[in-house]
């Protein structure tokens, strides 16, 4: 078993391990009872007898060493902090010198993310003020920071324990350091307006911003907290402020229909009339995209009409926008008949409302983005496959271009996108569905992925390398992997066919690799190569491994013999027990996959077949002499460089 390290000092408590001696036994036993005691204790409770005079027999020094022991990340005086036990925490502090900075470890109950903090972070979280007090008095930091940067003060601000906060920020904590995303204790306190009196009297700046560039103002509004809103902007509180997304005051209203708030800022504020429209036409876009009610939905779209052409001298026309396939060539209603004809027509609503969306917010905004795959999902689930094929095609390109093809949001977008090409071939192969998938809109999907990846290649070559662009990277040739299987699968013309050749065989020349080095053939020969969280197949292997696509990709020109970090070949990975499939086994040595080939574990293909019962291979037929030859120099540490033609040279390093 293993311990925990804190201050140089083991955590477990482990009598039963030989060679310890007496005392250190008696140490370790006797934190076992403590940090029972304490983890068990009622609230209010204090410390047995038995276990204060088992502590008080040991020197200073060994009581301080026994109460700085952990156990799950957590030394005693942290429990105790967490469950509000005050006369604990004076106890372990006074007698036993436990350190008020020992961090210990915090789970979130809503993530389940893990933090190493002070008891006075975990005290003020937990609402503790007795034990606040107490930690305050003997010295805590009052602003020590969490991992992520955040104070006692700001998490106290959080959860709303506004005594705490008050006592803290008397006591000298400091309400203007953010956490490492830039959250503020103001940010944090929008859903108490007698707090944010609190912090912007102690001198809270109400404009300071986060990492997304949003303010107080902002959070108020999107958790439609109209008082505070209201006595932030009292206060000084910028509107015109944009986040990282370009949202101020009033479109954050927009686009989290905060109806209370949106009226106060038209109330309150100038505004163009241009602007003011411009709002009414994208709060309605969002009762009909978020909350489906088409009743409120009109009634903005007809004020906004009012305010653009009530006026016959001042018309306020609509700018012009290109009409686009993916919205069906439709154009945006201009007049009070047009926007009552589309009542009759829920689809056509719907779409206006895209195009509203997209000429108020611009194509890369997020919420944009997210309004065309939720609307795309919307025609999946009534099986318009096509239609939601059409719209998250459009939104997988333009975050793209919003991002890069190595952000999680762009991975999201592919995966959903090759999901519901595999769900419609399987619905359409069984007969569930007329509709296919169509062979361009493959093709589409693939260029459109493919044409980022040299882009990709270069921010993973950069420096420093992040973990989280080669994660991404690995999904986004496991897109690739299943973009090309359903490019094979679907009919195709004779035509098609060349094309998709020609296609299959471009991807694989520019040999994208993964973080392990595996390339796609390597992935198709894989079962691990599979989409995660689908339903489209309960077992990843009837994809993956493919004998068609293998050689397919063989016949396009992929080596044969390509390894990964680990020296492995396709014909290594597909000879594991795990991948094994018989016939994708026989198209690799079809083709001249080496079966004698160590790679840097050591092992052959053919060693690793051998111990495959099912496997009927015989490796005799693939192995020739000259295999056995290098195998043997290579056993025996024979020098060979410059003995051996140079020819020679490589094709022994590989036995």
């Amino acid at each position: 078993m293993q311990c925990d390290q804190v201050s140089g000092l083991s955590t477990m408590p482990t009598s039963w391990i030989k060679g310890k001696s007496d005392l250190t036994a008696q140490k370790e036993l006797t934190f076992t009872e403590l940090h029972t005691e304490c983890r068990l204790a009622a609230p209010g409770s204090r410390l047995s007898y038995s276990i204060r005079s088992k502590l008080e027999r040991f020197l200073p020094h060994e009581r301080f060493e026994i109460v700085s022991y952990t156990r799950e990340g957590c030394a005693p005086l942290f429990i105790a902090s967490k469950k509000g036990n005050v006369e604990i925490v004076e106890y372990l502090i006074e007698v036993c010198g436990a350190s008020v900075e020992q961090r210990g470890m915090y789970e979130v109950p809503d993530d389940r993310s893990k933090h190493y903090v002070t008891p006075l972070w975990c005290a003020s979280v937990a609402g503790k003020l007795s034990v606040v007090k107490c930690l305050v008095e003997h010295g805590a930091d009052v602003d020590s920071v969490s991992d992520t940067g955040s104070t006692p003060v700001r998490s106290a601000c959080f959860m709303t324990h506004y005594e705490i906060v008050v006592y803290l920020v008397t006591n000298g904590a400091n309400i203007l350091k953010p956490n490492f995303n830039g959250g503020t204790c103001l940010i944090n306190s929008v859903q108490s307006v007698p707090l944010c009196e609190f912090l912007i009297r102690k001198g809270a700046d109400v404009n300071a911003q986060d990492i997304q560039l949003k303010t107080a103002l902002h959070y108020a509004i999107q958790e439609h907290r109209i008082d505070t809103a209201k006595l932030l902007l009292e206060n000084g509180a910028d509107p015109l402020i944009k986040s990282r997304y370009g949202d101020d005051a009033l479109q954050t209203a927009c686009l989290k229909s905060a109806t209370h708030v949106f009226d106060y800022l038209i109330d309150n504020y100038t505004y163009s009339r241009e602007r003011i429209a411009e709002a009414h036409e994208l709060m309605g876009s969002t009762f009909l995209e978020e909350h489906h009610d088409i009743r409120k939905a009109l009634h903005y779209w007809r004020t906004a009409l009012m305010l653009r052409y009530e006026n016959p001298i001042e018309r306020l026309e609509k700018p012009k926008t290109f009409r686009k396939t993916v919205y069906l060539y439709a154009t945006e209603f201009t007049t009070m008949e047009e926007l009552e004809n589309l009542v009759l027509d829920l689809d056509q609503m719907r779409m206006q409302s895209l195009i509203i969306c997209e000429r108020i917010l611009g194509p890369l905004h997020r919420d944009m983005i997210f309004r065309l795959m939720y609307r795309g999902a919307a025609y999946a689930d009534s099986l318009q496959y096509l239609r939601c094929i059409d719209l998250w095609k459009y939104a997988l390109d333009l975050r793209i271009q919003k991002d890069t093809l190595l952000h999680s949001e762009v991975c999201f977008a592919a995966q959903a996108l090759v999901r519901l090409f595999l769900d419609l071939y399987e619905k359409n192969y069984s007969g569930v569905l007329r509709e296919k998938v169509e062979f361009q809109d493959v093709v589409d999907s693939i260029r459109l992925v493919f044409s980022y990846f040299p882009e990709a290649r270069r921010l993973i070559d950069a420096k420093p390398l992040y973990k989280r662009h080669l994660e991404n990277f690995d999904k986004v040739l496991r897109v690739m992997s299943h973009l090309l299987y359903v490019l094979h699968v679907i009919p195709k013309t004779d035509e098609q066919l060349n094309q998709a050749r020609l296609i299959i065989n471009e991807v694989l020349v520019s040999d994208p690799r993964g973080s392990s080095g595996e390339s796609l053939l390597h992935m198709v020969v894989s079962k691990s190569n599979a989409m995660k969280s689908t339903s489209i197949f309960d077992d990843p292997s009837s994809i993956f491994p493919d004998p068609d696509i293998t050689e397919m990709f063989l016949q396009c020109g992929a080596d044969v013999d390509c390894v990964n970090h680990n020296l492995s070949t396709p014909l290594h990975v597909a000879s594991l027990p795990l991948n094994f499939h018989p016939q994708v086994v026989e198209v690799l040595l079809r083709y001249g996959a080496h079966i004698d080939r160590r790679n840097s574990s050591g092992h052959h293909p053919h060693q690793l077949l051998q111990s495959i019962p099912e496997c009927g291979v015989n490796h005799l037929n693939y192995i020739s002499l000259k295999c056995l030859a290098a195998r043997k120099v290579m056993e025996k540490q024979i020098h060979f460089l410059g003995e051996v033609p140079v020819g020679l040279e490589e094709f022994i390093r590989i036995h």
